[in-house]
Formats: C-alpha cells, structure tokens, sequence
C-alpha cells in the first residue's frame, strides 16, 4: 500500500495510503471503491466504470454542500467519462476530472490542504 502523509485540519479527511485492493481514510481501511468527501466516507456501489451511471453519484448530489470538483480514480489506467454523466454534473456545478487512482488520491489530498471544494471517487488497485 502506497502511504500518503499530509498535515491537514482535523475536521478533514485525507487518504493515508491506497493499494492492495483498498484504501486508509481516516484511520478506517476500506476494501472497496467509495466515495471520499472532506468529512465523510461511504461505500461507492461501482466496481468498474462500465457500471457507473449518475446514479451512481447521487450522495454527492444530495450533499448539502456539493463538491466543485470530482476527481475520479479510475484503477490502474485512466478512462474517459460517459458524456451523459459528464453533463448531468456539470449541470449540478460538478466538473469531474477522470485519472488513475494513485494520481486521484494525491490530487484529492493536495485539494484539501488548500480547502477547495472536492471529492473522490475511486476504484481499488
């Protein structure tokens, strides 16, 4: 599992370390794709983007406060975002931006040390 340290509020979750099939949010190791906001961690019911579709996002779009931007780890290789589902988020206000999934944690981290507006989505590797 790769580690990644960072110093940041203590009301803000960062991912400690990925790999392995998994994650390490917040002192909690997570076998599965999920859903990563600055304050809070679901189980993410996508385990490829084959089977993603905007329901797929709907805690986001519920969220009281939705995130500015999505960053979406894909696996081990990057993939292009349906356009659908591209659209139907930018219309929420959600640009989503699609990498692998070590590339997504670290930007994810990096976003909430300067306190914008983002969250996760990622796909084990």
């Amino acid at each position: 599992m790769a580690d990644l340290k960072q110093q940041v509020a203590p009301d803000r979750q960062t991912i400690a370390a990925y790999g392995d099939g998994g994650f390490r949010i917040a002192g909690k190791h997570w076998l599965e794709p999920v859903l990563v906001q600055p304050r809070l961690t679901l189980a993410w019911p996508v385990s490829s983007l084959a089977g993603m579709s905007i329901e797929s996002f709907a805690p986001l779009l519920a969220a009281e406060a939705k995130p500015e931007l999505l960053v979406l780890g894909c696996g081990a290789s990057i993939a292009p975002v349906p356009r659908d589902i591209r659209a139907a988020l930018r219309e929420q206000g959600i640009v989503i931006e699609p990498m692998n999934t070590g590339a997504a944690c670290r930007t994810y981290n990096l976003l909430v040390l300067e306190s914008r507006s983002v969250a996760a989505a990622l796909i084990p590797v």
